[in-house]
């Protein structure tokens, strides 16, 4: 059987991650979810070395690409949806993340889909398209006509170097992490 190449916590690597709303909700579409998305974010790199590279917050799922000094994904984006998951029920207040029956740990709601997709970037080319696509997202399906006009995406911070609504890092390797 062949190894599944998402979802692997690797030191040093670059990854594109993926987290989409249960039931496709459009959260996003509110701007306190989304400040809250930002604010969990910012907390979440100060707390967690990592390197946040870009992302975009869609109305039902974002996206981002990050470098986890100790190379956990799993880890770095569970904390990411956990953390901003009663965030997201209490701006939201919405019925439809009610469980019918609770989880094993208790838990009555559920805001993200059961798993989510983190791919390592094992190329330049596969890094640049990702990093497009990430910035292209919210102009590909209507939401403004420029990528630089999306107030929820890194494209302002990446491109000009501004840090709204919030900073990305243009140093995107751990360069202790290869030198032996």
């Amino acid at each position: 059987m062949t190894k599944k190449w998402t979802n692997l916590n690797l030191p040093g690597v670059l990854h594109y991650v993926t987290g989409i709303v249960r039931h496709r909700i459009p959260i996003f579409k509110q701007e306190k979810c989304c400040s809250a998305f930002i604010e969990v974010c910012a907390a979440l790199l100060r707390s967690w070395p990592s390197k946040l590279i870009v992302y975009v917050i869609m109305p039902d799922h974002f996206h981002l690409i990050v470098n986890p000094r100790d190379g956990d994904i799993r880890g770095f984006a569970g904390a990411l949806k956990s953390l901003l998951a009663p965030r997201i029920i209490e701006i939201t207040n919405d019925k439809r993340f009610n469980l019918k029956t609770p989880h094993k740990d208790g838990s009555i709601d559920q805001v993200w889909q059961d798993s989510f997709k983190a791919l390592p970037l094992w190329s330049d080319w596969m890094i640049w398209q990702k990093i497009n696509y990430i910035h292209a997202n919210p102009v590909r399906v209507g939401l403004v006509n420029s990528a630089k006009d999306y107030k929820w995406s890194s494209f302002r911070a990446f491109y000009l170097g501004g840090d709204e609504p919030i900073s990305v890092d243009h140093d995107w390797w751990w360069p202790d992490l290869f030198n032996s």
